[in-house]
């Protein structure tokens, strides 16, 4: 019975959508890494199965990126021509259909006798094109190849706006070290000059957190890390903190094991923490009190801190969040836009403050999220 269904399931036209379905999303992932040779390499085989041609080429302005299909010398005949056959593409942006007398090597064995030529275009530019190789034209096949070559562009473009959005985090995270590097600093060594003749075991331990604070704060290479790296580094910050403030300095700390291994942002929480300590101490004499707590909720990670300090009014926090004020809330600005080019706007984030009532900032996280691996 069971074989009997397996055998009836599913249509002729339902075959062959899952395989197109499939063959593309098998491409999908080398083209995501961008238009390179080893990128056009692996997904060209996956392109030509598309299309069901001869072979394929994809040609740039520099030569011929890949080549799938025939080999031996109807590999060396034609793809040594590619480079020519694409140039007009390339140049008009037009797709050309070329027929024997254009593509033809004059071996009658060999299978290739015409070519469809397509653009790959990103943001109205020309960038490479697609070459099918067949043994005859036809309407369907020069339409398929645009299609597939139009699906090309689109994954390419989404390459090209990762690489966009991995600039641009890497430029705010150098921004935020540069902004908060000399302010931390210069309090962290004073702490520590305090206890060199008093407490010379207690300088070196702070010393040695001030150390391993720095190197993962100004560490190069990747943009994400765990949770759990990230809090270890806000006990650092916390560690030296309270040995300038002392007992003024009171926190809490209430974290879901579970989420540890979440993969964040890197720099994402520490920035908060320190912005919550900078308002909710520095300029008053009592006791200032900080909770960082870090909560499951089934699919994403809430974090949050929140201190009972001085507190802001919204709309000066709204113009920080904006892009809008020069104010001097460290991190909070490119805390939320890192968050935002990451996960999108619906993961920026959420402060709730009002003045002399404190400050309680929070963000989720997806507990997973294409693309985001921590760094080793």
């Amino acid at each position: 019975m069971f074989a009997r269904r397996r055998k009836h399931f599913g249509t002729p036209a339902d075959k062959a959508t899952y395989a197109t379905l499939h063959t593309a999303s098998l491409a999908s992932p080398h083209l995501r890494e961008g238009l390179t040779p080893a990128a056009a390499g692996k997904a060209s085989r996956h392109l030509r199965d598309l299309l069901g041609t001869a072979a394929i080429a994809i040609c740039d302005s520099s030569g011929v990126l890949a080549w799938d299909g025939v080999g031996g010398a109807y590999e060396s005949n034609h793809r040594r021509d590619a480079r020519s056959l694409a140039a007009p593409t390339l140049r008009t942006g037009r797709t050309a259909v070329l027929g024997v007398h254009d593509v033809a090597c004059g071996d009658p064995q060999c299978p290739i006798r015409t070519a469809s030529v397509a653009p790959i275009v990103i943001e109205e530019r020309v960038v490479a094109v697609l070459v099918a190789y067949s043994e005859r034209s036809s309407a369907a096949l020069v339409r398929a190849t645009e299609e597939v070559a139009r699906w090309v562009s689109g994954q390419v473009e989404l390459a090209e706006l990762n690489k966009e959005r991995t600039r641009a985090m890497e430029a705010e995270l150098r921004a935020l070290r540069a902004q908060i590097s000399p302010h931390f600093i210069y309090n962290a060594l004073a702490a520590i000059a305090s206890f060199v003749r008093t407490d010379p075991e207690r300088a070196r331990e702070l010393l040695l957190e001030f150390a391993d604070f720095s190197r993962y704060a100004l560490r190069r290479g990747g943009e994400f890390t765990t949770l759990a790296d990230e809090l270890r580094n806000v006990e650092r910050y916390l560690v030296l903190e309270q040995a300038r403030f002392g007992e003024r300095l009171t926190v809490s700390l209430q974290i879901a094991p579970e989420v540890l291994p979440v993969v964040v942002p890197f720099l994402v929480v520490q920035p908060l923490v320190e912005n919550a300590v900078r308002h909710g101490l520095e300029g008053t004499t009592g006791i200032g009190r900080i909770t960082i707590r870090a909560r499951d909720q089934i699919n994403e990670a809430e974090i949050s801190v929140e201190d009972d300090g001085a507190g802001s009014d919204p709309e000066v926090i709204r113009a920080v969040l904006a892009g809008e004020s020069a104010s001097d809330s460290i991190g909070l600005g490119n805390v939320d836009a890192r968050l935002r080019q990451v996960y999108g706007d619906a993961y920026g984030l959420v402060v709730e403050t009002q003045v002399d009532a404190g400050t309680k900032v929070t963000f989720r996280i997806p507990k997973y999220s294409s693309g985001v691996h921590a760094s080793p």
